[in-house]
This record gives structure tokens, sequence and C-alpha cells, in this order.
């Protein structure tokens, strides 16, 4: 801009300079506008890329010259990655550039919000088994939904006996007869309803084996880490949610697989089992400690040697992963956490890994004995010497519904359900800094 307003000033004086500086404004006129000071950004298929043309050089009053120098900053590529290779499966709007650097940008963890583009009519309710509370409230709810809303219900075959034991006004509710029915329950269902604790909210995952719907969980149960909505007021909670729009946290799942030593490759595995809280490695009945190798994809990370190892998502941090020393994260903060169970060891500290790794953990055949492995405290499995079980995050979550959003309904749990910081305040009348 300097340069630019001394030729304009000086008209046709320093002919001699006019060639160099007019040469040199057809180069610079790229920076002379403020919008063209951003970098130059663009995407290719696998790729993100910056470029930016620096200058350097003032010009020299004392000797009169104008030294100009042209600077390209080196252009760089960032490229996500999957295991050596490159991948659009973990890209993100996460990363941008501004004059070169790299920043982040606004994260894809913001307040998710579902709406509907056309009304739901299927609704499928979940219930705690042997509670007459939930009992009573399931009957006044089915028919509620039905008169009021015209909605199509699905219950399960246990409830439905019971429903029809108490009146054969029930006959328009539905279920599924065999496993091959309920693995098509998601193209039917619209909803999902639980009544019950988080249990019931975990029986409710472990029926979808792929996309689940939306869960709107009543708290019925004891402790409700991810029940925020109040049975008492539950025409209320869905007149609103099926009205829309809805805010939502989506629950991660860990996809886990036992490979077996007898195995000819890694394709031929025992499941997948999908959880929402956490997978448990653990002794069981032996009286010798476990040991397991733990690797994270290639990468070896330790020898758990103690009374076992936690694998849990998020929304399990406020589980068994909590009462064995891990930390309680938000719900939408994408994760593995790694906790071990009473290692004997005084180093042994709990990890967060990321989403997008593979965790593998094996019975050494120099194990004293075997190892057991259950699925959100169920399906309870004997690992051998040499077996490994795999896990990773699972493609599809559990979208579970909000009272206010993500962050008050987990902060509002921590409080209510573990009375967290809870303490006296300190006295105001002691003494005070001078």
């Amino acid at each position: 801009m300097h340069l630019e307003n001394q030729v304009l000033s000086s008209g046709g004086h320093c002919s001699e300079l006019n060639d160099e500086r007019a040469e040199t404004l057809a180069d610079r006129t790229v920076l002379s506008n403020e919008t063209r000071e951003q970098c130059e950004l663009y995407s290719g298929k696998d790729d993100i890329c910056a470029h930016e043309v620096l200058q350097d050089g003032e010009p020299d009053s004392d000797s009169g010259e104008v030294q100009n120098r042209m600077m390209r900053k080196a252009s760089f590529k960032l490229s996500w990655c999957c295991k050596g290779e490159k991948s659009d499966r973990h890209k993100h709007d996460i990363v941008s550039f501004e004059k070169g650097n790299i920043t982040t940008a606004e994260r894809s963890s913001k307040q998710i919000s579902l709406k509907w583009e056309s009304p739901p009519s299927t609704v499928l309710i979940l219930t705690k088994p042997n509670s007459t509370s939930v009992r009573i409230l399931c009957f006044e709810m089915v028919r509620w939904l039905k008169e009021q809303k015209k909605l199509n219900i699905f219950v399960e075959p246990q409830v439905k006996a019971e429903l029809l034991t108490e009146s054969s006004y029930y006959n328009f509710v539905q279920t599924w007869q065999d496993d091959k029915e309920m693995l098509l329950l998601h193209m039917k269902v619209d909803l999902v309803v639980t009544l019950g604790g988080d249990g019931t909210v975990l029986w409710a995952a472990s029926r979808f084996k792929g996309p689940v719907p939306p869960v709107v969980p009543f708290s019925l149960g004891s402790l409700g880490f991810m029940t925020p909505f109040h049975s008492e007021h539950y025409r209320e909670y869905l007149n609103s949610i099926l009205r829309g729009p809805i805010s939502i946290t989506l629950r991660h799942r860990l996809q886990c697989h036992i490979i077996r030593d007898s195995a000819k490759s890694e394709y031929e595995s025992e499941g997948p089992m999908l959880v929402l809280n956490e997978v448990t490695i653990d002794r069981g009945i032996s009286s010798f400690l476990t040991n397991l190798e733990c690797y994270c994809d290639n990468s070896f990370v330790t020898i758990v040697q103690g009374d076992g190892l936690i694998l849990s998502t998020p929304s399990g941090s406020t589980a068994y992963s909590l009462a064995a020393g891990g930390s309680m994260v938000h719900p939408q903060v994408p994760g593995i956490l790694f906790t071990p169970i009473c290692p004997h060891s005084l180093s042994f500290r709990p990890l967060i890994l990321p989403e997008h790794v593979t965790v593998r953990v094996v019975v050494p055949f120099n194990s004293r004995s075997h190892a057991w492995v259950s699925f959100d405290g169920k399906d309870r499995k004997q690992l051998g010497p040499g077996d490994a079980l795999v896990c990773s995050m699972a493609t599809w979550p559990v979208p579970t519904a909000c009272q206010v959003d993500s962050t008050s309904d987990f902060l509002r749990s921590i409080h209510d359900g573990l009375h967290w910081n809870l303490r006296k305040t300190q006295s105001f009348d002691g003494p005070r800094d001078p």
C-alpha cells in the first residue's frame, strides 16, 4: 500500500523506477485488498490445503531504492488417515487456516436438535420388569397415546400378555414374535419410551443392533444419569416431544468382538456385541491377578496386573468406571475410557483414548488363569490364553431426548445422583487476608 501511494504521488517522476514499480504493483495487488489478505483455502477429495503469499521489505528512504522481496510461505496439506491410509471417515470441519496458521474451528459437539419432518406414528414402550408402579403407568400411558395421539403402540411380548390379562381393550397393542422380527424393529418404530432407570435404557439400546430411534427415558428407578424425565408429567413431556423440535444427546456405543486363539483369521470372531456403558474384563472366581496385554491400534499400551480392566463409553463413565477411579466424562465427549480395576501398581492411572482407535486386550499364554468378560453386565464369556477382545466405537449411537440440553441434564444428574462436591460453605466471619 505504501509503495502504491508513492507511485501515484510521483506521477511521471522517477521514470527509471516506473517499470520496476509497475511490475511490483502487478504482483502485490492481491495483497492490497483486505479480503485477500486471508489465506487461500481449498479442499481436495481427501485433503485440506492452505496457501498464502507473504511479503518482506520496506522502502529505504535513505537510499531512495525500494527493496521488494516476494516470499512464498511453504504450502502444506492436512489429511485424515486411518491405519496409514487416507480416509474421509473422521474428517470434520474443525481445522481452519488464517495467515498460514492452523486453528481449530467450532466443534461439532454443539447441542443437537431433532426436528420431525413428518409426525411420528409408532411408539415402542419398554418397561422395568417386576414393578407395580411401572406396570400401572404403562397401562395408563398406552391408553393415552392411543386415544389422544392416535399412535401405533409396540411393547415386548410379556408386556402385551400382561395388558391382555388386564383387559381385552388392549388388543390394538402390537409386539414381535421372534428375534428376526425384533432386528427389523427400527424400520417400524419412530420413538422409544422407557419406563424405569438407567438399566431400562441399557436394555432398550441392546434391542437395536443397528440404527436406534430417539429414546425418551422416564425416571422410575433409583439412579437416573440417563433418565431426565419425571413420570408424573409424562403427558406434557410427550406432547412437547411429539410436536418437536427436541434436544438430544448422542450416546456412543462400543462394538466388541472376541477372537479365539483357535481362529484361523481375525475375521473368525464372536460378535459383534454392542455396549452402551462398558465392557469389563476381570479375574472371575480365580484368586490370581489378571494378566492382560493391551494394544491401541498397533501400539503396545501396557500389561494390566490386577483385578481387571474396564473399557467404558462416556455415558458409562458414571457407572463401574467411576467406582474404579475413572473420571466422569460428558456424554458428548467422544472417547474410550481405559480404567484399571484395583491395579497392583502405584502409577497406573486411568486413560481416555480418542474415539477412532481400536483397543485389543489379549490374555497371554503365560497367564496363570483365565479371564472373564461381560458386556454391560451381561453375556459373561470366558477368555483363555491366546484369546483377544477387540473393541472400537460403534457406528450407531443411541439418541436420548434431553429435558433441557445435554450439559444441563448431565450436571443435574451428577449433582442429584451423586451429590457431587456437596459440602458446607466456608463461614464468612473467619480470618481474612489483610
